[in-house]
């Protein structure tokens, strides 16, 4: 059970919430009011909503061999344009408006993320690079559209992209779950989870039997793309505006560290989809446990580090191998103490 390569983050996600019911005997409590449910358990799910969209396309891309650094930036840009857009609008609750939003900003993502694709497999740049020129110069653009300001929207129809609900859960959540699940049923149930898995395993026997292994890694970055765009749209929506300089700062790392959680190899090949949004989950519960230990700001990136290190340590099968090995090593025998001889005159 414990060679399951999910058992140990579901292990640390139980123990962090175990943490939190023990310091807070009301965290694990969901009521329902005005027929929506409420909750530390729902907060988590919808504050990690955005995480596990912008981690199922980096999982993708991370499969193909790939990385995305550029999925912060791309968010920041998706919720700058949306909010723009309806900033300038006369009456912000129309519907038609705030669809019109969506699909410009949703629309610039694509192309952002076939940008990425095109310099990748177009022009064989290294996809650290190719990404790092978009995280760099995607966060200027979204600094160029809301003039260096944090854009402020009264939308309810844009809000309740994140702050909404639906069926009494969150939307967020909803959208995220629709994401995985239509995710999922592609790449398994079909031929194109095996396609990708054979180009990020041997790209060099890929290309020989005749993969085009090149619309293949377009196809993730702009599927990464639109993953992080809609993430954008959640992050904007649920704090009613745009802010270029902080929003999905980091959340690439974020990402990598989700799904690197939950099984899936940078090295390329297999991918864990479920994994990553295990992985996910974790890091918000993470986060939500600093809070409610009470620990103070400054010190939250190096304990979030610093558990995240551990979660890796304890998944690793050679550091537990290591670990069983000192354990079950004997302890070395004595030395013969030297004997004293005495001669009598």
């Amino acid at each position: 059970m414990t060679g399951h390569r999910l058992f140990w983050p579901i292990a640390a996600l139980v123990a962090l919430l175990l943490v939190d019911l023990a310091v807070k005997p009301s965290f694990f409590s969901v009521e329902l009011r005005d027929g929506h449910l409420y909750g530390s358990l729902v907060d988590i799910l919808r504050l990690g909503a955005p995480l596990i969209l912008v981690g199922i396309g980096m999982t993708l891309v991370v499969a193909t061999r790939g990385i995305d650094l550029s999925v912060g930036s791309v968010v920041a840009i998706s919720g700058a344009l949306a909010c723009l857009h309806l900033s300038g609008l006369g009456d912000q609750n129309s519907v038609g408006g705030t669809l019109v939003a969506v699909a410009m900003a949703l629309g610039l993502c694509l192309a952002l993320g076939a940008w990425n694709g095109f310099l990748v497999a177009v022009l064989g740049i290294q996809p650290i690079i190719a990404t790092l020129i978009l995280m760099v110069a995607g966060r200027g653009i979204a600094q160029l559209i809301t003039d260096g300001q944090i854009i402020t929207i009264t939308s309810g129809p844009f809000r309740a992209i994140g702050s909404g609900y639906l069926l009494t859960l969150p939307l967020s959540i909803l959208i995220a779950l629709v994401v995985f699940v239509l995710t999922s049923v592609l790449v398994r149930r079909s031929a194109l989870g095996l396609l990708i898995e054979a180009v990020g395993g041997n790209p060099e026997a890929s290309r020989l039997s005749g993969l085009r292994s090149g619309r293949l890694i377009w196809l993730v970055y702009v599927f990464g793309g639109l993953c992080a765009g809609v993430a954008g749209l959640m992050i904007s929506a649920n704090t009613s505006g745009a802010d270029a300089n902080h929003a999905g700062l980091w959340i690439e790392l974020d990402a990598i560290l989700a799904l690197t959680i939950g099984g899936t190899q940078l090295t390329g090949g297999r991918f864990s989809l479920g994994g990553t949004v295990i992985g996910a989950l974790l890091i918000q519960t993470l986060t939500t446990t600093v809070y409610t230990l009470g620990i103070p700001d400054t010190a939250t990136l190096l304990v979030k580090a610093m558990v995240v290190l551990l979660v890796c340590l304890v998944q690793s099968p050679a550091f537990r191998a290591k670990v069983r090995r000192r354990r079950k090593s004997p302890p070395p025998a004595p030395a013969d103490r030297p004997v004293k001889v005495e001669v009598s005159a």
